[in-house]
């Protein structure tokens, strides 16, 4: 029964020291990252008005058949 409790919470401290230290392992995001990331933005913020050029587009052309 000693073992077990002696086991546990040898695994709890070796778990929770784990998650503790993982975070800060993560390596920062250099110049180049960040900007890769910021052109992800646009271009997808570019596709959504494209998206919405089209629907309008639809809409116009679905309001001449009329």
């Amino acid at each position: 029964m000693k073992l077990g409790k002696t086991v546990s919470t040898a695994l709890l401290i070796g778990v929770s020291a784990l998650l503790l230290t993982l975070p800060a392992c993560q390596k920062q995001e250099g110049p180049a990252e960040k900007a890769g990331k910021e052109m992800d933005k646009a271009v997808e913020k570019v596709g959504q008005q494209i998206e919405k050029a089209g629907e309008s587009v639809q809409d116009a052309a679905k309001d001449a058949k009329k």
